[in-house]
């Protein structure tokens, strides 16, 4: 993708992205007991299996908290917007298909990908499109843990300005 125009902040506009493209994404984030405890409590959430090292250690079959989901599909999609969307998305129209299939915990350094699954023009705005992309996130070992299919409402290029004479 070393052809695209980007904007300012560094996103891609609709007309450069390529449908069956693969972003491997540069930033990497190891996860922290901070992170789960500041995540869930600030969603309301007081799951034990995420804020509880006593209750994961003596009645769960992972014996230590787990990371809040919710937390890992943030990650997930925040590693990318610097790779794709910043300052070009107008706005996210939906996830699909998010799953979690193996545990992620404090400690485990997560890297991601994107791929790029389809793209077509706005019916109603002839200065934008929706892309689909398919985020997958993975820790150290190479262990996928989370994914899931996000469609963006992405602006297309700008019109060249004119100059008259």
């Amino acid at each position: 993708m070393a052809d695209v125009v980007r904007h300012k902040r560094g996103g891609i506009y609709f007309e450069d992205f390529h449908v069956g493209a693969l972003i491997e994404h540069g930033l990497t984030r190891t996860v922290t007991q901070m992170d789960n405890m500041l995540f869930s409590n600030m969603t309301l959430n007081p799951q034990p299996l995420h804020i509880d090292a006593h209750f994961c250690a003596t009645e769960t079959e992972w014996g230590r908290p787990l990371m809040n989901s919710l937390f890992t599909l943030g990650l997930m999609i925040g590693i990318s917007v610097n790779d794709t969307t910043v300052g070009t998305t107008i706005g996210n129209l939906g996830m699909t298909d998010v799953t979690f299939p193996a545990p992620l915990f404090e400690g485990d350094t997560v890297n991601c990908t994107t791929e790029i699954v389809t793209k077509r023009e706005s019916r109603s705005r002839p200065d934008a499109g929706i892309v689909e992309f398919l985020h997958k996130a993975y820790k150290q070992d190479g262990t996928l843990v989370a994914q899931c299919r996000r469609q963006a409402f992405m602006r297309k290029r700008p019109a060249p300005a004119t100059v008259a004479v």
